[in-house]
């Protein structure tokens, strides 16, 4: 388990729903997947890059929701820039995605 923290660092964390309206395996990388994102009106849409590419297909994103964190510093990818993370769980053969059981609008804050 990490260190304790408080409900202010958590506050720091912004935790978004985001819909993947395209996704694509960059030719450059043998992990990576690149996602488009839509963030809702108050963010807009993001580039977000994960490595993932081992065990999922384009198909298991495309118009689906997932947990995003939006406040990263962005990293750069390729000739791009990551302008987040993708949020997983540590799965025991693979790394789990976190999806919704309802559909809510996109940019909705995690709390």
């Amino acid at each position: 388990m990490k260190d304790l923290i408080n409900y202010s660092d958590f506050e720091k964390l912004d935790i978004r729903v985001g819909r993947v309206v395209k996704v694509e395996a960059p030719e450059w990388s043998e992990k990576l997947l690149r996602f488009e994102v839509d963030f809702g009106e108050e963010v807009g849409e993001r580039i977000i890059f994960s490595g993932i590419k081992k065990w999922y297909k384009n198909e298991d994103f495309l118009g689906k929701q997932f947990i995003f964190l939006i406040n990263m510093t962005p990293k750069k990818m390729g000739t791009e820039e990551s302008q987040g993370m993708m949020l997983l769980a540590d799965g025991e053969e693979q790394p789990v995605l976190l999806g919704l059981v309802e559909k809510v609008y996109s940019g909705a804050v995690v709390r």
